[in-house]
């Protein structure tokens, strides 16, 4: 390699220390950590060079197969940092941190969330599986606090939606966006006739909205910048009218 990778210094070594301790750092914290890390220890800084200043610890990190991936929001369509391993394939990233039969109830949350219409499942359905894990069967009480670690830790996110004619939460579970970032590769190869790519951002799309003609998805942020320019909604991709409701 004739190029020489740019020299890592201590403000990037402070920069990745913290990203892989957050698991996923928002671009806004990440601005501000840029900056910090760069007035810390007397290194340039310039405002618009955060993403030069990863490529340069991302050059260090490749022999190790590691990377800084950026990543956007479902909800809000904020970017988003998180460090990933490339090296590992299947879900043997939260290996190292979870047992096998945690690793299943996992597994199973993740197809009832990328099988569902809108990218989430309820508690009701995840705690219906955890008796049926050939592992070993979870009790529902054990099962609440597997998931309530899985949101803790960044790999589920947790909405309620509370029901007008039941005093009872429902908890709905989506894949956090660090999840997301993570396993982009593998949710792309093993649910290759489910899983989609936003039409407008090209990330993959876990919550989305889909077309009703040529079933094209895309992400509900995307959804909203992409229609606010338009004088009625169409889809990008196959020009008929956009049936779903903009967010």
């Amino acid at each position: 390699n004739t190029v020489m990778a740019a020299q890592m210094t201590n403000a990037h070594r402070r920069f990745l220390q913290v990203l892989m301790s957050n698991g996923i750092t928002e671009g806004s914290e990440a601005r501000k950590l840029h900056q910090h890390c760069c007035e810390t220890d007397k290194v340039y800084y310039a405002h618009d060079k955060l993403d030069d200043f990863i490529s340069t610890i991302n050059s260090h990190l490749q022999p190790l197969f590691m990377q800084i991936r950026k990543g956007i929001s479902e909800d809000d369509g904020r970017a988003h940092y998180a460090v990933v391993n490339l090296a590992e394939t299947e879900v043997t990233k939260m290996a190292s941190d979870y047992t096998e039969i945690e690793l299943e109830l996992f597994r199973k949350t993740m197809d009832l969330i990328i099988l569902s219409e809108n990218g989430f499942a309820s508690s009701t359905d995840i705690l219906n599986l955890a008796d049926q894990l050939k592992t070993k069967k979870m009790k529902k009480k054990e099962a609440e606090q597997v998931l309530k670690v899985f949101v803790e830790d960044k790999w589920l996110s947790e909405k309620f939606l509370i029901s007008m004619l039941v005093s009872l939460k429902n908890g709905e579970y989506t894949l956090h966006t660090r999840c997301i970032i993570e396993m982009e590769q593998y949710i792309l190869s093993n649910y290759q006739d489910v899983a989609r790519k936003c039409n407008i951002c090209r990330s993959l799309a876990i919550q989305s909205q889909v077309c009703e003609s040529c079933g094209i998805g895309m992400h509900l942020p995307c959804v909203r910048k992409y229609f606010r320019a338009q004088t009625e909604p169409r889809c990008p991709n196959c020009n008929e009218f956009w049936s779903c409701d903009i967010p």
